[in-house]
């Protein structure tokens, strides 16, 4: 009983049940909004959808970062570092599995890995922003990043654009990759250590 309790507790305490929910949901919208662009007719379509559903996702998952135990979780016994890395990479995985049948196919262009770079890349942003500004803003920083490339790198070309316009890259695009696992590697290891920044009892 005591080894199930605590991660039930823990579940508990970072709203997981409602996390898990409200990325379903994303992944049923992304499905739906796959489906109203046509976006199985051509693979351009679905820059919208590559590119906004795993920002999306990576939100949902930002709220679950929040601690509402922070004095707890700096005095208890054992170290929490590896229950927040897998909290984060589970959450990450499992939404990158969700949004992926939204873009089935083509997986040189917008396809599914596309999509996975994404999803990991702005998980890693928001796990960052977490620490440094709080569970309630960490979807605040990818969504200011994402959205201005969204509408500003139309025109962008070259070798630097993989780098810095990597939401609407190519899933082949090998610079685009590097620069979302250096993401979410930095993020999910900041956060693991670090935990999110502490905050006011919520509502």
């Amino acid at each position: 009983m005591t080894t199930t309790r605590g991660p039930l507790l823990y579940a508990r305490s970072r709203a997981l049940p409602l996390t898990l929910a409200a990325l379903a949901a994303t992944a049923a919208f992304a499905v739906w909004a796959a489906g109203r662009l046509d976006a199985y007719l051509d693979p351009d379509r679905r820059v919208p959808i590559v590119a906004l559903a795993p920002l999306l996702a990576s939100a949902v998952i930002g709220t679950s970062l929040y601690s509402a135990s922070d004095e707890l979780d700096r005095t208890a016994v054992r170290p929490w570092w590896p229950r927040r890395l897998a909290q984060l990479a589970g959450l990450a995985a499992l939404a990158a599995l969700l949004v992926t049948p939204a873009v089935l196919g083509h997986t040189e262009n917008f396809g599914p890995p596309a999509v996975i770079r994404n999803t990991l890349g702005c998980t890693g942003v928001t796990a960052a922003a977490a620490v440094l500004l709080g569970a309630r803003l960490s979807w605040l920083p990818a969504f200011v990043y994402v959205t201005g490339v969204y509408l500003g790198s139309t025109t962008a070309h070259g070798r630097a654009a993989t780098v810095w316009a990597w939401p609407m890259q190519p899933g082949s695009q090998p610079g685009a990759w590097v620069t979302a696992l250096t993401a979410f590697a930095a993020g999910a290891a900041l956060y693991a250590v670090r935990g999110a920044r502490p905050e006011g009892p919520r509502g």
